[in-house]
């Protein structure tokens, strides 16, 4: 990663640290080591208000440089930065909503006289508006995630179950350069490579914070495909995530097998309409919670809001950011007065399940430019019929 990138991340999570008097950082979790450093590893990378980073590892070994320190325990922190000639920070932040009680307590201790506070809503707020190379990130990420959805109707065979589907588009998303892992926040989310979603297993209610659910191949991963056959007259929704490098892209489309009810593309055209107006409103200055109400109000008048987003279980949400992990900011739900701003990413994704048939719909990735929306995510939107 450039230095100079890392510089403009840093001092975008500084900005906001020095509104908060907060005097220095001290980072630890992975996306935010990736987002403040460049890269995964086992240790610290201590922020500073006003000096350069530090960074504390444990492994990889190999790590050099003038501002990089070999240590086997947190505990060593403190003598190295006095050996620097740095100040204990009156104020310092901690990953407090990431890291577990255990940790956050043992690094909290390394400074007994400092006021320890929870920088998880400050790193995250930084993280929400992307740099250039970031949104450059998304775009490469966009171009391959479409390539490898081009050739889903490709690997379809007849009688496939939903299971069988997926891992064979699985194979083509890593074959295109997916890394096969998705970063998520929360302690109780959890995420595969994405879901294949058929029937009535589409409607099946699940405890993560998805648009939609499915009943998955086990109670200790539940959601996603449950091994049910691809049958003729129903709808299957391919929504696996695009991380091709280490940025969480996402896009959902539609497929058939044969044809489906004239309700099903009717449903469909709903979502692209809904889709083609929030695009056509969503700029820098609108809340989210607009976006969210647009949605709402042409869903029903349409007819399908009982069917919108779920059916047993309706999610309260149309869209949401995505970066480094799958769930950021903003998030376009009903009450959300977070305004978009210019380099924030989110995926769009109206969703109407049809018992009996499946899912239809649509999800892309967008990016906030200084004057509208641009989609990130750019293939055939319409239900494609395998055969």
């Amino acid at each position: 990663m450039l230095q100079p990138e890392l510089k403009l991340r840093r001092d975008k999570i500084r900005s906001l640290m020095a509104l908060q008097g907060i005097d220095a950082a001290l980072i630890t979790c992975n996306a935010n080591l990736i987002y403040t450093y460049g890269c995964v590893v086992s240790g610290y990378l201590y922020l500073p208000l006003h000096s350069p980073a530090l960074l504390f590892f444990k492994r990889p070994n190999n790590i050099t440089g003038e501002h990089s320190f070999s240590i086997r325990k947190p505990e060593q922190i403190v003598d190295l930065l006095k050996e620097k000639g740095l100040p204990m920070p009156a104020k310092l932040m901690l990953e407090g909503d990431e890291l577990p009680y255990s940790e956050y307590c043992r690094l909290a201790s390394l400074f007994p006289e400092t006021e320890v506070v929870n920088g998880t809503p400050l790193i995250r707020q930084a993280r929400s508006v992307k740099t250039a190379i970031e949104i450059e990130m998304f775009r490469r990420s966009g171009i391959a995630h479409a390539k490898a959805y081009e050739q889903i109707p490709s690997v379809y065979r007849p009688g496939m179950t939903d299971i069988e589907f997926s891992i064979e588009i699985e194979r083509l998303m890593r074959l295109q350069g997916n890394l096969g892992i998705f970063r998520v926040f929360g302690r109780s989310m959890e995420i595969f490579m994405g879901s294949v979603l058929t029937g009535d297993n589409a409607g099946y209610p699940s405890p993560y914070d998805f648009a939609l659910g499915g009943q998955g191949l086990d109670p200790a991963l539940p959601g996603g495909a449950n091994k049910t056959p691809l049958k003729e007259g129903q709808s299957v929704m391919i929504d696996l995530g695009g991380n091709f490098n280490g940025y969480m892209g996402d896009m959902s489309r539609v497929f058939s097998i044969g044809k489906l009810p004239e309700e099903a593309y009717a449903a469909h055209q709903v979502c692209l309409d809904i889709q083609e107006k929030i695009a056509s409103i969503a700029k820098p200055g609108i809340p989210c919670e607009t976006l969210y109400n647009t949605a709402i109000e042409m869903v029903t008048a349409a007819g399908f809001a009982d069917k919108f987003m779920g059916t047993q279980q309706q999610a309260k949400f149309i869209g949401h950011g995505i970066g480094l992990e799958i769930n950021e900011a903003p998030v376009l739900a009903p009450r959300m007065k977070q305004e978009l701003e210019p380099g924030m990413v989110f995926a769009l994704e109206p969703k109407i399940v049809l018992p009996g048939i499946g899912p239809v719909g649509i999800e892309n990735s967008w990016v906030v430019t200084n004057e509208r929306i641009e989609k990130l995510t750019n293939c055939n939107e319409e239900i494609i019929e395998l055969k």
